[in-house]
């Protein structure tokens, strides 16, 4: 949904058909339509209702992080929209003040994606310090973590063991064993949700945190929204739009998302964005002497790297340490360097070693993916995800004879990660809870311009995401950045940054069509 923390928005093995995805699909449009309708009524509406008007007025308190320039606070926001009286979430929020010189704009509220990544993290990371020097001398730097995430009353699921377990399961079952294997890790992760995370996990969806949103601009003082939202922060962004139209601002919207898709299709998309990445990948690699996939051709790399996939399934190679490097380890691996291209030497090397019996550089890539600790212990960056993701769509399979007939047109979609991705679909399957969202055209009638940024060889949101969602929005406006990456602002492009802080710091989107080349 963000750049190089390998984020965050993949469509990985298991553990959530992509960062970004969780196998989720349904809905008529037509439906969608007249439902999503009625809830932008109703978020219009309520922001005035008494029973909201605690959470609006709140005044936060700003206190040291312990982090050099940063400020903390909590924010408030009830567990329940519907049930406004019900109870609280509590949300953990962080800034960094404008440093000048210039008029202040306000503040710009940053989201990296995921959904799970901490925003907070982001902020205080990288947009907080990393931002273009003109957007932060105007803007006071905000982020808040979304329910259910890192300091926001996290989603969790399981222990680092048993995640550790959960994360090796063979991804391509060969027979009923494998299959039931693979439904019972499910199973047990979406049992592990509903035992450890209590009343949050029903209200985490996209919808609950964008009106979480609007009460923080609020709460800053602010009469817009201003918004930089990365991959899934895209959706989020595109939806708070779609429920306060009258309150957006100046919105960035980066590594787009295509609000209309089933899950089903979002899968399938986001799987063959990862064979486009791969294909870019293997271009490199091949004219290189020492590509571990050979020198041919991009068509012999990639039956090379399913050659590989094929002999760690049947045999695991060791790492240095307890966890051997199977299948569903080494696809993560793979999958967590195509997001920044600045990862293919890494990668070259780390596959290099697997292929010659020593894992570790692969394992290594797989656990900064999963946000995996050296002392195993793990971020809950995965159970947000599946948590989001499962409540925002219906899912996608009825059950494990459904993942089968969808494997050959994932296989399609991509020879190389096609049936792996095919079958983490299948996970929402299991999930506890009941999805409240629906795919659906997000047009946001009445809103300012929004810039929607696209980058053609994305590899966890296809570029044709961008140009659907820029096409959906009444007000949307489509920059193309040409290269290959996760997202594109503040990564290779001065093109790119030049339009985007025009945006941001004189409210005039570039002209709708325009396209940046790496540099």
């Amino acid at each position: 949904m963000d750049s190089r923390r390998l984020l965050r928005t993949s469509a990985t093995a298991l553990a959530a058909a992509g960062l970004i995805l969780s196998g989720c699909t349904g809905g008529s449009d037509a439906a969608a339509s007249r439902t999503t309708t009625s809830a932008a009524a109703r978020a219009s509406a309520s922001a005035g209702s008494e029973a909201l008007k605690k959470y609006y007025g709140q005044k936060p308190t700003w206190r040291d992080c312990g982090v050099p320039g940063f400020q903390c606070a909590t924010l408030l926001a009830p567990l329940d929209y519907a049930k406004p009286d019900g109870g609280d979430v509590e949300l953990a929020v962080s800034r960094v003040r404008a440093t000048g010189p210039g008029k202040r704009l306000g503040s710009l509220l940053v989201n990296p994606g995921g959904p799970g990544g901490s925003a907070v993290g982001y902020l205080q990371g990288y947009a907080g310090i990393g931002y273009p020097a003109p957007v932060r001398a105007r803007y006071d730097m905000v982020a808040v973590d979304p329910r259910g995430v890192a300091r926001s009353e996290p989603v969790e699921c399981l222990t680092g063991p048993r995640m550790d377990a959960y994360t090796q399961v063979d991804q391509t079952p060969d027979d009923a064993a494998e299959t039931n294997a693979l439904s019972a890790a499910f199973k047990e992760f979406s049992a592990g949700c509903e035992k450890r995370s209590g009343k949050v996990l029903a209200h985490v969806s996209t919808v609950e945190t964008a009106r979480d949103m609007d009460i923080l601009r609020a709460v800053l003082g602010d009469e817009k929204l201003s918004y930089v939202g990365a991959s899934y922060g895209t959706f989020l962004g595109a939806t708070y739009a779609e429920l306060f139209p009258d309150r957006v601002g100046r919105l960035v919207l980066d590594g787009a998302m295509d609000p209309s898709l089933s899950a089903l299709d979002l899968n399938r998309d986001q799987t063959a964005g990862f064979e486009t990445a791969f294909r870019a990948f293997a271009a490199d690699c091949i004219r290189t002497a020492d590509c571990p996939l050979g020198t041919e051709s991009v068509a012999a790399a990639g039956e090379a790297l399913r050659a590989f996939f094929r002999d760690v399934d049947a045999k695991p190679v060791p790492t240095g340490e307890s966890r051997e490097l199977g299948e569903s380890l080494a696809t993560t691996g793979v999958i967590a360097a195509m997001y920044d291209e600045g990862a293919w030497p890494q990668l070259r090397e780390a596959l290099t070693r697997a292929i010659g019996g020593e894992g570790s550089g692969l394992l290594a890539l797989a656990d900064s993916y999963y946000e995996r600790e050296a002392d195993g212990t793990y971020a809950n960056l995965m159970d947000a995800n599946a948590a989001v993701n499962c409540l925002d769509l219906p899912a996608a399979y009825a059950g494990p004879a459904d993942a089968e007939k969808a494997v050959p047109s994932f296989e399609k979609a991509s020879p190389v990660f096609g049936e792996g991705l095919a079958w983490a679909a299948l996970n929402c399957t299991y999930w506890p809870t009941r999805p409240t969202g629906t795919p659906h055209r997000i047009a946001a009638e009445g809103a300012a311009p929004i810039l929607v940024v696209g980058t053609t060889r994305d590899p966890a949101t296809p570029y044709k995401w961008a140009e659907a969602l820029a096409g959906q929005l009444s007000s949307g406006t489509l920059l193309t950045y040409e290269g290959d990456g996760h997202t594109a602002y503040g990564r290779s492009s001065d093109c790119i940054d030049a339009a985007i802080n025009a945006y941001l710091l004189e409210g005039t989107p570039p002209q709708d069509g325009k396209r940046c080349s790496q540099a």
